[in-house]
C-alpha cells in the first residue's frame, strides 16, 4: 500500500489553489486561528462552511462576517434557527459534519472538531477526495488505518495542522523516506516540567490549566500537562510518516520555537522553527505547496535566543512510554487509549480524578481491552464507549 507520506508529499503536481474551506470546530482555538488566517488571506481563499457544537452566537458572528453557504450545530439542543445572512444554510445534528466534509463546493476541510467526534467526518473528507487540512490527531490515533484506506479510495490528499507534524511535514521533504533515521517531536513539557512526581501527586486542575506558552482549549491543555497530547502524537506520526516506533522521539523544548526535528541517516539535522503561533501551520496547510507572506510574528535573529533541549524524565511523565507501547501494537489501541484519555479527563476537571491517575487510568484500561489488529469502524466505536465506561467505573472505585 502506498504510504500516507508518499500521497501528501506528491500531491502539488497540480499547482491550482484549494482554496474553498470548511472549517469543522469554528468556535474553537484551532477554528478562530483558521479564520484569522483566512481573514489575512483574502481572495481567492474564502469560507463555505463551519460547523459548531454548541456556541450558536459566536457561529452566527462567523457566518455575518464571512458569509459561508452552510452552518451547522451539531447539538442536538439547537432549538431555533439563528439570524444568518441570506443564502446561508443552517443544519442541525451531529450527522451534518459529514454533510459539510463532503460539500461538492469545498476542498479543503479544516478538521479542528476536539476528540473522536470528529473522526467521521475526517474519514468523510478523505473519501470525498478533499484536502484535509488535519488538526484533529485522534482521527488517526483511532483509525490511522482506516483513514489511510480513506485517502487512498478517494485520492485525497492530508496535511498536518499540529504544529510538531507540520514541521515534520516540511523537514522531511528535504530527503528521501528511506534516508530517515528519526523524527524528533518536541514537546514544551506543559506547566509542569520541572514539578516532581510529589508535586504532581497534588497538582490541581488551576496548576494543570497554566500552560507558559500556548493559548489552547481545556481538554488540549490538560493533554499537555500530562503529555498525553504527545503520545498521541507519537501515534499520529506512525500513521502519517509511515515509521516504525524506533524512529519516533521526543526531547522537551520549553521554548516552543524548535516545533520538531528530522535526523537523516548522514546526521543532518533538519528543524522547523518559528514563534509558537498556530496561525503559521495552519496558513501552510491552506496554501500548500505555495508559502505566502503572513503578518504573524516573525523571530528576531538580532537578539539571542535561549534554545533548550531535554530529556524527557519517563518517570515523570508515563505517557510517552504508553505512546510508544500504543504505537507498536497499533490495531485497537490507539481508540481505547484516546477514549480513555478523553474521559479521564473529564473527571479530572470535574474534580473526580487526580492529576497523576490520568496516565494511570488509560494504561489499566488498555491493559483490560480485547485487542484486534485489523478493527473496522463499529468495532472501534463500540471500543470507544466501552473504554468510557470503564474509566468511569474505575475512577469510582479510586
Amino acid at each position: 500500500m502506498t504510504s500516507t507520506w508518499t500521497m501528501v508529499n506528491q500531491k502539488h503536481s497540480n499547482p491550482k489553489p484549494k482554496t474553498s474551506i470548511a472549517i469543522l470546530g469554528a468556535t474553537g482555538s484551532i477554528g478562530t486561528a483558521t479564520l484569522s488566517v483566512l481573514s489575512s488571506l483574502g481572495k481567492p481563499w474564502r469560507l463555505i462552511g463551519a460547523s459548531a457544537h454548541s456556541k450558536v452566537v459566536e457561529l452566527t458572528e462567523i457566518a455575518n462576517r464571512h458569509e459561508p453557504h452552510m452552518v451547522v450545530v451539531t447539538s442536538e439542543q439547537c432549538f431555533s434557527r439563528p439570524n444568518l445572512p441570506p443564502g446561508c444554510q443552517f443544519l442541525c445534528g451531529p450527522e451534518h459534519l459529514q454533510t459539510l466534509a463532503e460539500h461538492p463546493e469545498v476542498d479543503t476541510v479544516v478538521a479542528a472538531v476536539v476528540g473522536s467526534a470528529g473522526l467521521h467526518s475526517a474519514l468523510c473528507a478523505a473519501r470525498a477526495g478533499k484536502r484535509l487540512a488535519l488538526a484533529n490527531k485522534e482521527a488517526l490515533v483511532v483509525a490511522g488505518n482506516l483513514m489511510k484506506e480513506a485517502l487512498l479510495a478517494g485520492s485525497g490528499e492530508l496535511i498536518p495542522v499540529d504544529s510538531e507534524h507540520s514541521a515534520i511535514f516540511q523537514a522531511i521533504k528535504t530527503g528521501q523516506p528511506r534516508e530517515i533515521r528519526r523524527i524528533i517531536l518536541t514537546a514544551s513539557g506543559g506547566p509542569f516540567r520541572t514539578w516532581t512526581n510529589r508535586q504532581l501527586s497534588e497538582a490541581t486542575i488551576t496548576d494543570a490549566l497554566a500552560h507558559p506558552t500556548w493559548q489552547m482549549g481545556r481538554k488540549i491543555t490538560i493533554d499537555s500537562a500530562t503529555m498525553m497530547n504527545k503520545a498521541l502524537e507519537i501515534i499520529e506520526a506512525k500513521w502519517l510518516f509511515d515509521l516504525p516506533v524506533d524512529k519516533i522521539q521526543v526531547v522537551i523544548h520549553p521554548q516552543s520555537i524548535i516545533h520538531s526535528m528530522v535526523e537523516f541517516s548522514d546526521g543532518s539535522v533538519i528543524a522547523q522553527l518559528s514563534p509558537p503561533d498556530m496561525r503559521l501551520p495552519i496558513q501552510y496547510a491552506l496554501t500548500y505547496p505555495q508559502r505566502i507572506v503572513s503578518p504573524y510574528p516573525k523571530l528576531d535573529w538580532t537578539e539571542s535566543l535561549n534554545l533548550e533541549l531535554i530529556a524527557v524524565d519517563l518517570d515523570r511523565f508515563p505517557a510517552i512510554q504508553l505512546g510508544w507501547e500504543v504505537c507498536s501494537k497499533a490495531g485497537t489501541c490507539g481508540a481505547v487509549v484516546n477514549a480513555a484519555n478523553e474521559a479521564a479527563v473529564e473527571l479530572f476537571l470535574a474534580g473526580k480524578l487526580r492529576f497523576l491517575q490520568i496516565v494511570e487510568v488509560c494504561q489499566r484500561i488498555l491493559e483490560q481491552h480485547n485487542f484486534d489488529p485489523s478493527p473496522d469502524l463499529p468495532y472501534l466505536m463500540e471500543l470507544d464507549r466501552w473504554a468510557r465506561n470503564e474509566t468511569r467505573k474505575w475512577a469510582s472505585l479510586n
